[in-house]
């Protein structure tokens, strides 16, 4: 059997698209590349609607950043009976549980038991502007022969 191999390529339009702003909003413009012409079109954000701009066209503004924010932090440690509360809206929670088996129960709910060597941690990426926190109340519990240390990180 004989015979020659090769390849086929068709001619496509190489697009680029950018999402741009105007003075009503921002929308998105491809960049299309064909024989060597280069043409835009602007659509909605969809990319299917025709969308003329207004105004000023530009690159959308970013968002300023927020300052640094003043973090509060916490060092609570229980040996024996007692409890260990972390009110709601805290950035971070970290448990570290030496003996015993204490409970956490979070935001009112059922309490579950962590054993001897457990270490836990709960957080949020970004406080303040943005609203993240940890929304429940943390409540750590323990027994006779219990010792475990809780840490915690609030916006302040």
């Amino acid at each position: 059997m004989s015979g020659t191999s090769g390849s086929v390529a068709a001619a496509t339009p190489d697009d680029e698209y950018e999402i741009l702003c105007d003075d009503v909003g921002s929308f998105l413009r491809r960049y299309s590349t064909e024989d060597g012409a280069t043409v835009a079109t602007d659509t909605g954000l969809d990319g299917k609607t025709a969308y003329t701009p207004a105004g000023t066209v530009g690159r959308c503004a970013e968002p300023p950043p927020t300052a640094n924010p003043q973090i509060d932090s916490t060092i609570q440690r229980q040996t024996g009976a007692g409890n260990v509360t972390i009110a709601a809206g805290a950035r971070s929670v970290t448990v570290n549980v030496y003996a015993g088996a204490p409970t956490v129960a979070i935001g009112g709910g059922t309490a579950v038991a962590l054993p001897a060597g457990t270490s836990l941690t709960w957080a949020v990426d970004r406080g303040g502007d943005d609203g993240e926190t940890l929304r429940g109340a943390f409540v750590f519990t323990g027994a006779a022969g219990h010792d475990f240390i809780v840490t915690s990180t609030r916006e302040i």
